[in-house]
């Protein structure tokens, strides 16, 4: 076929010269739809090689100037005269020609990751195609770059960098940065994928960086082929992981850089003995899972982003090679995690290989989801959907609590849907650049945000409930029952429901029900880790002088020997039937006693399963002065998950 190929190439260039492309109506559609906002697919054509223009073998792969489609002429031979071309296209988010540098690439699409990254996302990027296609030299200037850009000083904030470089070579995965030691691949009881045993390296210089990526460069497994004296025989990750030491609690921000191993076309295999037979049929595999599960959460996510709902979800087998499961958090669809992930295709132009390019291509293709052009939606103040960014903005400045949240600074250009796809990390960060506004507001208000997102999405629900509101407000300029219920609603939160109890400091209005956050003394220093960063979260019960005098706290430790003790340091005497001391009310301040020495019995508020939510232990109880107590902190009753969220 190949002497076919070069005994023909003059008329191939000709029929080439003479071709003009019909579009049809799919393709139009197909070019004209918007491309989905979490998942870009670019093709790359490398530069013909010089032993191949040497043989005389023409360029079979062309792009279409000014468009995203690609062409590719096969040369046939006909039973009965000249040779003649059949030709296919593919259209892709972007095409990058063999003029094209590894620079451009990463500043049109790898580039916007690193931020996305490092304020707390998951940004991931995969080269594949066929072997000798050039995904090694993309892969390598790629990370080069991202070393640059995250060594340059253009990020905000500070960041603790560690990276750990893998390669997985059928099941098996092994740690490049340890002299291939074998490693496992497994899922924590979180269900969160671990790679267990691979050594991981904190970095802080772009030389350290790059000497890790060479090291492993170094160490990963290349056999000869027929096309390539060095081709890669595994997938290698790297992997970047991105510490924020100003929010200990929240997830840390990953980066990952996929080099696939090549693919090869059924003439390339033609000299393999059994053991490479197999090798090819594991890596052909994985790339079969890979497509599917891209593609699978694609699909998810431009249906979520397009207001689409599925009786029937997509059905993603990340479980099914150890590839997809290592990258188990970017395709499931039930990860909590903002993910956006760039696929560059890498394709051979030489038309000897135009089978292979043509698999490279349709492969491309399948991955890309393009996302129909949504319908003008009308604004909805209940919808966050629906709102552009002044509109975002106005809710942001009436509904962020006091201290208000700069609306400028979180949202500086996002409209709704698109901060709601912001990494929760980075929308904490934004908040934070406010003036007075602490993590737990910052917290509180995205939890709003998204509380009001999910109800929005209930359409009957959210119907039903504003003609509800509705009746009750005309109700209620009538007097009766609709202000009662309208309390009643207000008690699902355990902010102070009367209307002037912004205007008194929260320690003179102390009451049942009041959750505050404190600094605990070191005997309960352990809930202060387990809540997360240096603070506590407790429920006020009632005061401690009330407990009586059988009651233990959570260590085990009798209240009225506590409150004894801190008589004792004062100079009073011990008083624990509640008759002395705050004069036997919540908040109360009486007995002569300072106000900041007074304690209250209360329960322990601990994190939950749910990111973001609290659960109530009420048989947890410490004993919390009033000195200790820092701020009050609006817990929300979650009728659907059953959990508190913090509020504001």
């Amino acid at each position: 076929m190949e002497q076919f190929i070069i005994d023909n190439a003059e008329r191939y260039k000709k029929l080439v010269a003479t071709f003009k492309p019909s579009a049809s109506a799919t393709q139009q559609k197909r070019a004209t739809d918007a491309a989905s906002p979490d998942i870009v697919v670019c093709a790359r054509v490398r530069p013909m090689l010089e032993d191949e223009v040497a043989q005389g073998f023409p360029v079979g792969v062309h792009i279409r100037s000014g468009t995203n489609t690609v062409d590719l002429h096969e040369l046939q031979q006909p039973v009965r005269g000249l040779p003649r071309i059949r030709s296919s296209e593919y259209t892709l988010d972007s095409l990058y020609g063999p003029e094209a540098s590894t620079n451009q690439i990463y500043e049109d699409l790898v580039k916007p990751l690193v931020p996305w990254a490092w304020g707390g996302g998951v940004g991931t990027v995969f080269a594949y195609g066929q072997t000798s296609s050039g995904k090694t030299l993309t892969v390598s200037g790629l990370e080069r770059h991202v070393a640059e850009t995250l060594m340059d000083g253009s990020l905000d904030g500070e960041r603790k960098i560690s990276m750990s470089i893998i390669e997985l070579t059928g099941q098996t995965a092994y740690d490049l940065l340890n002299d291939r030691k074998q490693i496992s691949i497994l899922e924590d009881s979180f269900g969160v994928t671990q790679m267990a045993g691979a050594l991981e390296y904190q970095v802080t210089d772009k030389e350290t960086l790059l000497g890790y990526i060479d090291a492993a460069a170094s160490l990963r497994r290349t056999t000869p082929t027929l096309r390539n004296d060095n081709s890669s025989r595994s997938h290698a990750i790297c992997r970047m992981r991105f510490e924020n030491p100003a929010l200990p609690e929240a997830q840390d921000g990953l980066l990952y850089l996929v080099d696939l191993a090549g693919s090869e076309a059924a003439r390339d295999k033609v000299a393999h003995d059994t053991s490479r037979m197999k090798e090819a049929r594991e890596i052909n595999s994985s790339l079969s899972v890979l497509k599917d599960c891209i593609r699978g959460r694609a699909v998810a996510d431009a249906d979520a982003f397009a207001g689409r709902s599925s009786k029937k979800p997509a059905y993603i087998p990340f479980r099914q090679s150890t590839l997809t499961k290592t990258l188990k958090h970017v395709f499931d669809p039930a990860s909590s995690r903002s993910c956006r992930t760039v696929v560059v295709a890498c394709v051979n132009p030489c038309l000897a290989d135009i089978g292979a390019s043509k698999n490279t291509l349709r492969y491309a293709e399948m991955l890309r989801v393009a996302v129909p052009k949504a319908k003008p939606v009308e604004y909805s103040p209940s919808v966050p959907a629906t709102w552009k960014n002044e509109q975002l903005r106005d809710w942001i400045q009436r509904e962020s609590g006091d201290p208000a949240i700069a609306p400028e600074l979180l949202a500086p250009t996002e409209t709704g849907p698109q901060l709601l796809r912001l990494p929760s990390p980075e929308f904490i960060t934004r908040c934070l650049k406010s003036p007075g506004v602490s993590p737990e507001q910052a917290q509180a208000f995205q939890t709003k945000l998204w509380k009001l997102h999910i109800d929005s999405q209930r359409a009957l629900a959210s119907a039903n409930k504003i003609a509800t509101q509705q009746q009750q407000q005309q109700k209620g300029e009538e007097g009766g029952l609709p202000g009662l219920m309208s309390r009643m609603e207000r008690l699902d939160c355990s902010a102070d429901p009367e209307p002037d109890a912004g205007a008194v400091p929260f320690r003179q209005r102390i009451r049942p029900g009041m959750v505050v956050g404190w600094t605990p003394p070191p005997e309960y220093a352990m809930f202060a880790q387990a809540a997360g960063g240096g603070k506590a979260y407790a429920m006020i019960m009632c005061p401690a002088r009330a407990a009586g005098p059988r009651t233990r706290d959570v260590l085990g430790n009798l209240v009225a020997d506590k409150l004894a003790t801190t008589a004792a340091a004062r100079g009073e005497g011990n008083d624990t039937d509640g008759s002395g001391g705050s004069g036997g009310g919540v908040g109360g301040g009486g007995g002569g006693s300072d106000e900041n020495d007074d304690a209250y019995l209360c329960a322990l508020v601990m994190p939950s399963l749910l990111p973001g939510s609290y659960a109530i232990a009420p048989w947890r109880q410490v004993v919390v002065k009033v000195k200790e107590m820092e701020s009050e902190v609006f817990m929300e009753w979650d009728e659907a998950s059953r959990y508190y969220y913090m509020t504001v």
